[in-house]
C-alpha cells in the first residue's frame, strides 16, 4: 500500500483533465470543473502528464498535487447555514 494514498482515493479516478486547443489544461473533480491552468504552468503540466500518462495513478497524484488542498471539509455548510 501506498503512504501517499493510504485510503485508495485516487484509485477510484476522480480526476479529470482536459487540453484545450489554445493551450490551456482544465481539470475536473468528480465532474465538476475546479481549476483551469494557463500559459507555461499548462505546458509544464502536459509534459509531466505525457511523461506518465501509462500509470494512471501517476497521473491522478499530479493531479491531485497540482490542485492543492482545495476541500477543507466545509462544503456542505452552505445548505445548512444559520438561519
Amino acid at each position: 500500500m501506498s503512504e501517499i494514498d493510504k485510503r485508495d482515493r485516487l484509485g477510484e479516478e476522480p480526476f479529470a483533465y482536459q487540453i484545450m486547443k489554445n493551450g490551456t489544461v482544465t481539470i475536473h473533480y468528480r465532474g465538476k470543473q475546479i481549476k483551469v491552468i494557463k500559459d507555461k504552468e499548462a505546458e509544464r503540466l502536459i509534459a509531466r502528464i505525457k511523461a506518465v500518462e501509462n500509470n494512471l495513478l501517476e497521473v491522478q497524484l499530479l493531479l491531485a498535487k497540482i490542485t492543492g488542498n482545495f476541500k477543507r471539509g466545509n462544503e456542505k455548510l452552505g445548505k445548512n447555514k444559520r438561519k
